[in-house]
């Protein structure tokens, strides 16, 4: 079991776009989006991933991810839980020797972009880039799988 430190921000412009070392299309769907137990289908580009997460406990979370194979996730998708709830494409910025993701979603959620930061430990040191705005990590309504839900 692995756990995840990580701190998510609102973006407040396009900047990043000229830090962005590469991008990829992602594709998220949920077989659960209970808080205690998130269970996610990702694929990116040529690869796909079943992750289980804990619950938040502020920037810390249990997660476990394994590798499947991509007709495996298409078809969980399609016949689980209706298609893909989440559409969006990733941009890596390396900035102050951490990376950061920036996700710009697409479909309904056109126009949210968000940052995330993921640390090795909670008392981390980080700067923020100049394009990170409000920080969001305990807010819920920009968890991924209440997006995916369209609460």
């Amino acid at each position: 079991m692995g756990k995840e430190i990580e701190r998510k921000f609102l973006v407040k412009d396009n900047s990043f776009v000229q830090l962005t070392t590469c991008s990829h299309r992602i594709r998220q769907a949920y077989l659960s989006d209970k808080p205690e137990s998130t269970v996610r289908i990702r694929v990116s580009d040529d690869r796909a991933w079943l992750t289980v997460k804990g619950r938040n406990q502020g920037a810390v979370r249990d997660e476990w991810e394994y590798p499947i194979p991509v007709d495996d996730a298409m078809n969980m998708a399609d016949r689980l839980t209706g298609g893909w709830s989440i559409d969006k494409t990733r941009h890596i910025v390396m900035y102050d020797g951490y990376r950061w993701e920036v996700d710009v979603f697409h479909g309904r959620h056109e126009g949210l972009i968000l940052a995330e930061i993921e640390l090795p430990c909670i008392s981390a040191p980080f700067t923020c880039p100049p394009f990170i705005g409000e920080e969001v990590t305990d807010d819920p309504r920009y968890y991924n799988s209440v997006l995916a839900s369209g609460v």
